[in-house]
This record gives structure tokens, sequence and C-alpha cells, in this order.
């Protein structure tokens, strides 16, 4: 298990990364003339894709984060691995995890038929991003400056819908030394579900309704019971100014709706590349 010092390290180096914001201007009706159409046929995949599995939205969300976390939203985390390209599907926290893509592939290929050569990859992950937290229940925004620690914990708060294999929380299983933050009765739930399935199964991030989008992660958070470390953290660090932040939203699902809305808009605009700076992939797995 992660010492103090290590997780508060985790914090700052997160919001020393997602902090690096550019000043390009987006536009919420950036397709309008171009494009109309775009996001009636992005939800229109998704919902066909939940038909067969409940948990796309979740995984569609995830992608969208893992992109602008790393050198900005800019659809690099679709791209397959080619010459001078090594793949971050590939990397220790995606591989064998990050999954939709090939949603994300049928959301490209509609939106081609329609509109080709016009709406970007990373702006395909945006939508796709906003449109899946709205079908599961959860609130809309119109997708688009800097985070703050508000940000972090309304963001971490997608967490209420998904799924992590063991081996992401393991750690807080020892038996010799079990995280003293994580409920006793959920701690011998986790350890014998995975002793039984290994390090690949997987536990909802909330067991009460791991599939809508709503405000349990916070009372999770209040109650011991959140899956991963780093999210019962947020609650469970002495003094840490997330704290009050975790109450508030476990207090008022409006609020936290409201304001991950408002965070979504702030992290899509985590250097964006706009203008000549990038291209409009036709296939986003590889460059043009």
């Amino acid at each position: 298990m992660s010492s103090p010092f290590h997780t508060k390290a985790i914090i700052i180096l997160t919001l020393a990364v997602i902090l690096r914001v550019s000043n390009a201007q987006l536009s919420a009706t950036f397709y309008d003339t171009t494009c109309p159409n775009v996001f009636s046929i992005v939800c229109g995949v998704i919902q066909q894709a939940a038909q067969t599995d409940v948990r796309i939205s979740a995984k569609l969300i995830r992608l969208h984060f893992h992109d602008c976390f790393v050198d900005g939203c800019d659809g690099s985390v679709l791209l397959d691995n080619a010459d001078g390209i090594v793949s971050e599907k590939d990397s220790r926290i995606n591989n064998q995890s990050a999954d939709g893509f090939s949603v994300v592939d049928d959301i490209k290929t509609a939106v081609e038929n329609v509109c080709p050569g016009v709406v970007s990859c990373a702006d395909i992950l945006a939508i796709a991003s906003e449109a899946s937290v709205t079908l599961a229940g959860g609130p809309t925004w119109e997708v688009q400056l800097g985070l703050d620690t508000t940000d972090l914990v309304a963001l971490s708060g997608a967490h209420t819908f998904g799924r992590a294999r063991c081996i992401t929380f393991s750690s807080r299983l020892n038996t010799s030394n079990p995280d003293p933050t994580l409920d006793s009765t959920y701690l011998q739930t986790l350890r014998q579900g995975c002793s039984e399935g290994g390090d690949t199964r997987r536990f909802n991030l909330d067991q009460a309704t791991p599939d809508a989008f709503d405000n349990n992660y916070f009372t999770n958070l209040q109650n011991n019971l959140g899956l991963l470390q780093s999210d019962q953290e947020l609650f469970s660090t002495t003094g840490a100014a997330t704290i009050a932040i975790v109450n508030r939203f476990a207090n008022s699902q409006a609020d936290f709706f409201s304001s991950f809305a408002q965070s979504m808009i702030n992290m899509g605009n985590i250097s964006p590349l706009t203008g000549s700076n990038g291209e409009i992939r036709t296939d986003c797995r590889r460059v043009n």
C-alpha cells in the first residue's frame, strides 16, 4: 500500500499535469454548419452498442480521460502502433484495461458517412463522453479553463459507473496489513472474490448502482466503500481539502452534476490541437 507521501505526490503530479492548459479557443457550435447532426449520430451508435454492452458508457468516458491527461485532448489514445508511434494502448495503465475502441471506430465510420473529413477523433471522444454520461442518467453540457481541486474530485466521480480489475486494488487486501480505510465487510467480500477469480476479475466501482451515473460514488467514500485506494483517499486523507468537496457532492447530486459538467468542459480544453496543428483522421487508429 502506498504511503501518504506517495499519495500526495501523485495528487500534486496529477494537478501539475492537468493544469497545463492551452489558450486555444474551442466552440460548442463548431460543427453547426459542417456537421449539424454529429451529436445525434454519436448518440445513436452508443445507444446501439449499449444493447450488448451495458458498460460502454464507462469505457468511452475513460478513453476521453486518458486521452486528455496525456499530452492534451488530441485523440492520441486511439492510435495503434505504427512507424514512429508507440501506442498509448500498451501502457501499463491502459493495457488490457482501456476498452471501447471498436465503438469509437463505429462512431467515426458513421460520422464519416455523413460528414467526411470534418469531425476530429478527439472531438468524437469528447462528444461520446457527454453522450455516455447523459444516456446513463447524468448531466449534459456544451462540449468545449484550468482544473482545480473541485475539478479533480468532480471528475473522479466518473467512477460512479464502470468496473476495476482485482489487480488494481489487491494491495489494499493484504492479509497482514489491510487498508484500514476499507470497510471490513467489504474487505472480506473483495478478498474472497479476488481469491476465487484472480487478478483479472472485475468488481463494480459502485456496488449499488453500477451502471447509472449518480452521486453514489461520494456516499461510498463516506462509508469506506471506495474500491480504488486513489478514490478513497479523497475522503480518508486527514486534513485534505477534498473531504469537504466529497461531502458536498454526497449531499447534493444536483451540485455534483453541475460541477461535473463544468469540469468536463474544463478538461476538454487541456492543450487541444486546433486549426492546422492537428488533422482530421479518416481512421482514428492511424494518422492519415
